[in-house]
């Protein structure tokens, strides 16, 4: 992977992680793990948003939008306001989805990372006919195929070459000779009409092949020929076949041969790299798709627990009325009240000395006239997944 880095796909893109590309490489199959390349931009209005510049290899720009529409209409994701194409005719993927003053770039950015196209698994497979056989094949097998089949190729191809050039001065053989008794050749062909290749072939020693070219020529160009440029042909040809024996030959001049054929292909193809390689597992945690923010998080005697965004408390002046923060069962109080972020861990230690934790933004959340009880089905899940077994919490507090 230091020569060859990873696959370049044509819509450029991002990959994420070298996992997934070492294990195609070293088995033969693996999952790649390609993201869209997006930007978040400021706007007026103390307003974002996000421009996306590329997309994973055969995604569809217009089904990508549609099902970006139908997220934000059916509020899967809030927080966008408008998305319009901006893409120019020279194929420049350019996508903009406009944000919410209140909406928070980087989360909306990871959901649309999550609920679409714009992160996608290419499945990769070195997949060949090797002897008519398909093979699944890693890296370095593929590149000994493609090696033994371009040493096949130059070699036939060299094979060819050389037979078509002694061909060829063979028959030039038979042009010097026929030059230098251009007076007695032409007077032979002129006077036998049944067999003029017999009569040349008996008289000059001719094979089959030089005396049909000496008859396959008019006369008139016969008569013309000059010897310096048959000469000049015969020995670029001898040195020809010369090097050309030579290749066939020698195996270190047959793979340079095949070097210097590369270095053509790519001075004549090579561009620029399109898609990027970064570090990363690219697998969004749900974490990534909560905002940060910080909440207010209540516990009553009997288990209830919820939290709720800070600024559904206000300040107040004196003489002023406070609000409600928990509506609670008879015979039931708040035990415990603190702030946290939704990032934060909450550790719960119950009355038989084990301790649990949860995120803030896996505990309830509700309105400041609800209660929310740590034995709802939907919160117990939360805990189960988390190891509890126990749902009494005798003590609570911020980690």
């Amino acid at each position: 992977m230091k020569i060859i880095k990873g696959p370049d796909f044509p819509t450029g893109a991002t990959i994420l992680g070298r996992e997934g590309i070492k294990e195609a490489y070293t088995t033969g199959r693996g999952k790649i793990i390609m993201r869209a390349e997006a930007e978040i931009e400021e706007m007026a209005g103390n307003r974002q948003r996000i421009v996306i510049t590329s997309l994973p290899y055969q995604v569809n720009k217009a089904r990508l939008h549609k099902h970006i529409d139908e997220l934000v209409r059916d509020k899967k994701i809030e927080g966008i306001s408008a998305i319009r194409d901006e893409s120019d005719r020279n194929a420049n993927v350019r996508l903009v989805v406009e944000l919410k003053r209140e909406a928070n770039a980087q989360v909306i950015l990871n959901r649309l990372y999550k609920f679409t196209q714009m992160q996608e698994t290419f499945g990769a497979i070195i997949l060949a006919l090797v002897k008519g056989v398909p093979r699944i094949l890693t890296l370095k097998q593929c590149l000994e195929c493609f090696i033994d089949h371009r040493k096949e190729v130059v070699v036939r191809r060299t094979k060819f070459e050389l037979d078509k050039a002694e061909a060829r001065a063979h028959i030039l053989e038979g042009l010097k000779i026929a030059i230098d008794n251009i007076d007695e050749v032409i007077k032979i062909i002129r006077g036998s009409y049944d067999d003029p290749k017999e009569r040349l072939m008996e008289r000059f020693g001719f094979t089959d092949i030089q005396a049909q070219a000496i008859l396959d020529m008019r006369l008139k160009t016969l008569s013309g020929l000059q010897r310096e440029k048959i000469e000049e042909e015969y020995n670029e040809l001898m040195k020809l076949i010369e090097h050309l024996k030579a290749v066939l030959a020698s195996e270190k001049l047959v793979f340079d041969i095949i070097k210097e054929e590369l270095l053509e292909v790519k001075e004549k193809y090579g561009d620029d790299r399109k898609t990027k390689i970064v570090a990363g597992q690219g697998e969004l945690d749900e974490e990534a798709l909560i905002k940060e923010e910080e909440t207010v998080i209540t516990l009553s005697h009997f288990g209830y627990i919820k939290r709720m965004p800070i600024d559904t408390y206000k300040s107040q002046k004196r003489g002023g009325k406070g609000i409600t923060g928990m509506t609670t069962r008879e015979e039931d109080f708040v035990k415990k009240i603190f702030t946290a972020s939704t990032h934060d861990t909450i550790m719960f230690f119950s009355n038989k000395g084990k301790l649990y934790r949860l995120r803030g933004y896996e505990i309830p959340e509700a309105r400041k006239n609800s209660e929310r009880n740590s034995n709802s089905k939907s919160f117990k899940s939360r805990c189960r997944r988390k190891g509890f077994s126990n749902y009494s919490y005798s003590k609570l507090c911020r980690w």
